[in-house]
């Protein structure tokens, strides 16, 4: 099984350099794992995250260990661009890599030239010769906010070699009872529920949040429709909504945001509504006479949904929606499309009657019509699901007191 993942590594690295060719974010993946040199660090605290929403999933636990241990260096690595491009200059961190190709010789050498004193993955992630290396060395490994499904290939009985990255592990922390039963179920019992990170991220977030004056100005006492994360299919939805609530105002924050992207969105919507934030340096007056305004840069979301009174969050028409958390921690009641099955949140907002997963227009126009027609009911909804975030929080003291408990002193 082993040489079957070696070749799929491999395999998997050639399919992502042919993509280079044609496929900005996939050269920007090949790129980034070749032209950086790795600095020799001693007794470092190691974090990788997938990508940007993993980093701010883990960034609670990080910021802790950082405070706790203010002597140890911070080294964070991605594996995609959309967490490295953005995050790659954090302060909240010494370095800030790619993670290479998982092969023996990488992770040797990675080990050695950063030499963690422990290593700390969010939510999932799973490479064997880093996880490998970590174990041979006797170094701790932690997975975080770790949440796990029966149709994953650990459960399967073609899963060994998975089954055996997970012995590698010092110790889970899972985000449900769950997680915690199926890996109990095949011989895993160090874990321990601890809930996700993200609500103590999210909740922090919406009681001291960075104000946006252009935004407030934007609003200019006017209700808002904040549509973050959101992918082609769903801006379709969406600009069914503009004509039809003219007295609303309307903010859309696509997943992509090049060019050619933004440009095919502001074509979906009726003319002269819109206005990019980037023209705002220029055409500042422009805010207050425009129904729609498009945010063309990649951060600020989280800090927005404070101006808002309904969120639609994207990518439930894809492979699965986007963080529906970072609303609901501002009491916005959060709409969604049909593919959420897999995140737990957003199954336990439709139980609160604070989410609604849609299917198509009409299904969109009828939820928002409801919320918008019907005041009791849009608050009602935005406080069951803000008190259901807070209720959630704590995720973080829990992991540190383990962590900090089993490794003193660094």
């Amino acid at each position: 099984m082993l040489l079957l993942y070696n070749i799929g590594i491999r395999l998997y690295f050639f399919a992502i350099w042919l993509a280079s060719f044609f496929n900005e974010k996939a050269k920007l993946w090949i790129n980034g794992r070749k032209n950086y040199d790795l600095i020799r660090y001693t007794d470092c605290i190691w974090f990788h995250f997938a990508s940007l929403g993993e980093f701010e999933q883990g960034r609670p636990v990080l910021e802790e260990l950082k405070q706790l241990y203010p002597d140890n260096k911070i080294i964070i690595t991605f594996f995609s661009p959309s967490g490295y491009e953005v995050r790659k200059n954090t302060p909240l961190a010494d370095a800030v890599y790619y993670l290479p190709l998982d092969t023996t010789a990488n992770a040797r050498k990675f080990i050695d030239t950063i030499q963690p004193k422990l290593a700390v993955f969010t939510k999932y992630e799973y490479w064997y010769h880093f996880f490998n290396e970590m174990h041979r060395r006797n170094l701790p490994l932690y997975i975080i906010s770790g949440i796990f499904r029966p149709k994953q290939v650990f459960f399967k009985w073609y899963g060994g070699l998975h089954r055996k990255m997970l012995g590698f592990v010092s110790y889970f922390f899972v985000q449900d009872e769950r997680s915690k039963l199926l890996l109990n179920g095949i011989g895993v019992n160090n874990v321990a529920i601890s809930g996700d990170t993200r609500f103590d991220r999210v909740w922090d977030n919406g009681q001291q949040p960075k104000l946006i004056p252009d935004v407030n100005e934007f609003k200019n006492g006017h209700k808002i429709f904040i549509a973050g994360s959101t992918w082609p299919q769903d801006e379709k939805l969406i600009a069914a909504l503009v004509t039809q609530y003219p007295n609303w105002r309307f903010i859309i924050a696509p997943h992509e945001i090049g060019e050619e992207k933004i440009a095919q969105l502001i074509s979906l919507l009726p003319q002269n509504t819109t206005i990019k934030y980037s023209q705002l340096t220029i055409h500042h007056s422009a805010l207050t006479t425009h129904q729609i305004l498009i945010i063309d840069n990649i951060g600020m979301l989280s800090s927005l949904y404070q101006y808002g009174n309904i969120a639609y969050i994207g990518g439930g028409f894809g492979a699965g929606i986007h963080n529906t958390l970072e609303a609901a921690a501002f009491g916005l009641p959060v709409v969604f499309g049909p593919n959420y099955a897999r995140f737990k949140e957003a199954n336990d907002l439709i139980a609160l009657k604070g989410g609604f997963s849609i299917d198509d227009e009409a299904s969109l126009k009828a939820i928002t019509n409801k919320l918008i027609s019907d005041e009791e009911f849009l608050i009602s909804a935005g406080e069951k699901i803000k008190n259901y975030v807070k209720e959630n929080t704590g995720a973080t003291k829990a992991i540190v007191d383990y962590i900090a408990a089993s490794n003193k002193p660094l």
